[in-house]
């Protein structure tokens, strides 16, 4: 279920939540892998955006400036930190989703995976 913790500039969701967005027709949304190259390569969501969370500040401008984005590490510490870095940027906290149970659910659920620099 989606919550909002005092202080956090975005709002934490589930995989399957997140598998919800992606596949509504209500808005654009979007899905940045914020892990190491390695792990980006050894399985990702399909059509995700690969973007370390070290380089989210460097390559500001290319998120996208519409809808949601969803961010996703391994366990959603990472991608809570690339989320929050996105709000200092001046993104609306209402466009910002951490999926906090992390990759490993998300395949784990047989929701759609890539590997390799395949889309």
């Amino acid at each position: 279920m989606a919550k909002n913790n005092p202080g956090e500039p975005y709002t934490r969701i589930s995989s399957e939540e997140a598998f919800e967005k992606m596949n509504s027709e209500e808005e654009e949304t979007v899905i940045i892998d914020v892990r190491r190259e390695d792990e980006y390569l050894s399985g990702h969501i399909s059509d995700a955006i690969w973007i370390p969370v070290d380089e989210i500040l460097d390559r500001f401008s290319e998120l996208p400036s519409e809808g949601n984005l969803l961010f996703i590490c391994e366990v959603g510490a990472r991608s809570g930190l690339a989320a929050e870095y996105a709000s200092a940027m001046g993104i609306e906290k209402d466009r910002l989703f951490n999926i906090e149970d992390g990759t490993g659910t998300w395949s784990s659920k047989g929701f759609p995976i890539s590997k390799g620099n395949e889309k």
